[in-house]
């Protein structure tokens, strides 16, 4: 009842404000034209549901974020269709644009009217966790052991369990990774690097910086932290370990006494203000600058950000690609640590517990996570059974609809993908966007001059720890 009153009410907050605010932007969906080519071979492997009856007159309704232009459903669901006789699906596209924050609240208010939704989709790990947390999702657990019992965590390479159950399963594979221009690289002697440190990567920063004043080019450009969001900047440290890479730990506790959110800190204030090789954080919100630019106009040397870049690596209209590209994984924090953890981010897709149509919405679901994503062909899969030899044409695919491929280094890309790994997913705590807003602006007061490294640690710690403790009120 309880979660059933909050929905209610949420309906109606999501209505008020929709009238007093504009939609946000979506940093992991701004992608360019569509792939051209439209699929890759299918693994010899099934991911077919458990054997049952033809469904009869069955329409399932999909809720997502994704548009057509960036997700290709005509021909994914068209496939699904023709593989599954009765079955016809839905498509309800909840932001045009492909915005993230638009079409959540969209999804809760729709959720929260009871509109027949039998799959859902959710584009964090904090959004789905927190719909989990509301009953939005139904345990996809009993399913999985009909299905034959296989392991997420070995099926995929996202582990999307959530306090021992799992509510949904990954559909594409978007780790963090370095773009490189390549030619700045020649210029300066450097190679292309498969297993680097941070301390490598400020190396290379400071030596790919070059010039002064309005013309100077910056090794590296960092998009963030903003306003609480883009927080990932603010762990880079974090984030390529396997457990514990967020400020807060499983259990909602302050993770902030962790030592490499110090030395992300240390990272961040040495670049910019000792070797002055990344761009000026002042620069970043004052002129309000957009990574794409800053990367493909060559004004930054290096990028670190999602692969959801794929689709743009080569180029678009927009913004032309007119050097050469390479791809480095996520830098380490020492030489001997295991190599490709990163942030990922994912399709969270899932079963509605509102669903009257569960069984086939499930097989839906393992279909889409699996060999639809091949059909789909715009993303790097999340599933395990796609084998080095597959991955290549998918990149092939994903790279046609993009406006130069050939300046890009599909080696270094393809490389990268296959060594990169997701850490242990943290369940977000209802307070964390509180959490992340103090730690950023404490970290303003550090970037700015107005407090030390320790201060900012303390002031962290201490907010972080008052947010908490309201919380449990």
């Amino acid at each position: 009842m309880r979660k059933q009153k909050w929905l209610y009410g949420m309906a109606t907050g999501v209505m008020l404000a929709g009238l007093l605010a504009g939609c946000g932007g979506n940093k992991n969906n701004e992608t360019a034209s569509p792939s051209a080519s439209p699929s890759a071979s299918a693994p010899s492997a099934s991911a077919s549901a458990p054997a049952s009856e033809p469904a009869k007159n069955v329409k399932l309704r999909l809720y997502t974020f994704g548009p057509e232009s960036t997700y290709n459903w005509s021909q994914t669901l068209k496939a699904y269709e023709e593989a599954n006789p009765g079955t016809k699906v839905e498509v309800v596209v909840l932001s045009d644009k492909g915005d993230t924050q638009e079409a959540m609240k969209k999804l809760d208010l729709a959720f929260a009217s009871k509109e027949e939704i039998d799959v859902l989709m959710f584009s964090d790990p904090a959004g789905y966790a927190q719909r989990v947390s509301l009953g939005m999702a139904e345990p996809l657990d009993d399913f999985i052991a009909a299905d034959g019992g296989y392991k997420v965590s070995e099926e995929y390479k996202v582990d999307t369990t959530l306090n021992g159950k799992v509510y949904a399963l990954p559909g594409k594979f978007n780790p963090w990774y370095v773009l490189l221009n390549k030619d700045h690289l020649d210029e300066a002697g450097l190679a292309v690097p498969t297993d680097w440190t941070w301390d490598d990567y400020a190396s290379y920063a400071k030596q790919l910086t070059k010039g002064e004043g309005n013309s100077k080019r910056y090794g590296t450009y960092f998009h963030g932290p903003q306003g609480g969001g883009w927080m990932e900047f603010l762990k880079l440290k974090m984030m390529n370990q396997p457990t514990n890479s967020d400020f807060l730990k499983a259990d909602g506790s302050s993770n902030l006494d962790d030592p490499n959110f110090r030395a992300t800190l240390e990272l961040r204030v040495k670049m910019e203000q000792e070797d002055k090789s990344s761009v000026p954080y002042t620069d970043i919100i004052s002129q309000k600058l957009a990574y794409r630019n800053q990367f493909f106009n060559q004004s930054a040397s290096m990028l670190t950000i999602g692969s959801w870049m794929n689709t743009e690596i080569g180029g678009t209209e927009s913004l032309p690609l007119t050097f050469n590209v390479a791809v480095a994984p996520f830098p380490k924090n020492n030489a001997g640590d295991p190599i490709g953890y990163a942030p990922v981010t994912t399709d969270y897709t899932a079963v509605s517990s509102i669903s009257k149509n569960k069984d086939e919405a499930y097989k839906f679901v393992r279909w889409y996570t699996t060999e639809g994503q091949l059909v789909q062909a715009k993303n790097v899969p999340s599933w395990s059974k796609v084998s080095n030899d597959q991955l290549t044409p998918i990149i092939d695919s994903i790279l046609a609809g993009t406006a130069n491929p050939g300046l890009v280094d599909k080696n270094s890309l393809i490389q990268t993908l296959l060594v990169s790994k997701a850490s242990e997913m943290i369940p977000a705590a209802s307070y964390q966007a509180e959490v992340y807003k103090a730690v950023n602006e404490e970290y303003e007061k550090l970037i700015l001059g107005q407090q030390d490294i320790d201060a900012t640690v303390t002031n962290s710690q201490e907010r972080a720890q008052q947010i908490i403790e309201a919380n449990k009120k």
